[in-house]
């Protein structure tokens, strides 16, 4: 079986001692080496009140095009309760005008403040028994970690309510990736008038859709016949759940007349096992900070922490399971086993460590090995 493209994302993370303005220079020149490394596209999230500078996607996208010749750049992913349709059509049909054919739109739902989220009265949830770890012809699934414990940190709520308005309605998420369809088509009609998003109407863009589970974003992916990403290195107990509702939903389109899904996982890579095991020793610490509900601290050194406790390790126990460690052949193996259970088209790795050094290296590395250089 041969590989399947390998893509890049990054998330400007700041390290422990340093700040956001190293960190954007870091992605920029991660950048370029990917570029040169021959994978794919380069994807930045968005992120807020963390110790992550990619707060403003389109902004980012714009810097690395702008420092890249080839490499396509995209958002993963836009969090649409906090903009508008209009914007992000707007913004991306702007960076398209500039980098014609090099720009990705990814979208996503993202976390909102309680007291606003859409409901369906129609939908009741039984109770379920505690799924259990499991592993799929070398792919490790492990058991879900209980998300409401982050989606009621009052710090958490605190955030979103400066970055949603306080009286607003959360916005429905179908409805927003409807008009942005609408807007690049130029169909879009606002009380039967007809308003044209300039720039936007017209641009080379496809809206590709993030997901981690079974829910809402899969489907919608799936009935619009966009491409799909299950965020693998985020939710890694309902990926595959999130990919089987997407194939289960689609239909062919003017984008796609089969499916695709893109697939992430969370890798370090060094020349030895050793060495890779000693980068990522700090991850489980960042992860902690994330899933407690205080926000991602500056990504620690590995040679300053200590081990996790067992109250800490239950917490990001899935997370450690599902992090592809180690040398490139052993890395290598466990992408193509994530790439076979899935039949994902691409894959899509993100890989965060202390130094900026070890961080190209590790992307540079499982290129070599995945066949790109």
């Amino acid at each position: 079986m041969s590989a399947v493209p390998l893509s890049i994302l990054d998330l400007s993370p700041i390290s422990a001692g340093g700040d956001a303005a190293t960190a954007l220079r870091n992605t920029i020149e991660l950048a370029r080496c990917a570029e040169g490394w021959g994978y794919r596209r380069f994807w930045v999230a968005e992120h807020h009140f963390v110790a992550v500078a990619c707060a403003s996607p389109a902004v980012l996208i714009g810097q690395i095009a702008a420092a890249t010749n080839r490499i396509r750049v995209g958002s993963a992913a836009v969090q649409l309760s906090h903009t508008t349709a209009i914007a992000v059509t707007e913004s991306f049909g702007m960076l398209d005008a500039f980098y014609p054919g090099r720009i990705d739109l990814g979208l996503g739902r993202s976390a909102q403040r309680r007291g606003v989220q859409p409901r369906d009265p129609a939908r009741t949830r039984k109770p379920q028994p505690p799924r259990q770890s499991r592993e799929v012809s070398g792919v490790v699934i492990p058991a879900p970690f209980d998300m409401r414990t982050l989606l009621q940190s009052e710090r958490l709520q605190a955030t979103l309510s400066i970055l949603q308005q306080p009286e607003a309605v959360a916005p429905d998420f179908a409805e927003q990736v409807g008009d942005i369809v609408a807007m690049l088509a130029g169909t879009y009609q606002v009380d039967g008038f007809d308003v044209h998003a300039v720039p936007g109407e017209g641009a080379a863009l496809t809206p590709w859709i993030f997901g981690s589970t079974k829910g809402p974003s899969a489907r919608l992916a799936g009935e619009l016949g966009l491409p799909f990403v299950a965020s693998y290195h985020i939710t890694p107990a309902t990926a595959l759940d999130a990919i089987e509702a997407y194939r289960d939903a689609f239909v062919p389109s003017a984008t796609l007349q089969r499916p695709y899904v893109v697939v992430s996982a969370d890798i370090v890579v060094a020349d030895d096992t050793e060495t890779a095991q000693h980068l990522a020793s700090s991850y489980g610490h960042w992860v902690y900070s994330i899933r407690t509900g205080g926000g991602a601290v500056p990504y620690p050194d590995p040679d300053d922490c200590a081990p996790l406790t067992s109250e800490q390790l239950a917490v990001v126990t899935d997370r450690l399971a599902t992090q592809f460690v180690g040398n490139p052949d052993e890395v290598a193996e466990r992408m193509r086993a994530l790439q076979r259970v899935t039949d994902a088209d691409e894959l899509v790795i993100t890989s965060v460590t202390y130094r900026q050094q070890d961080r190209l290296r590790s992307h540079q590395l499982i290129a070599r090995r995945w066949g790109l250089i």
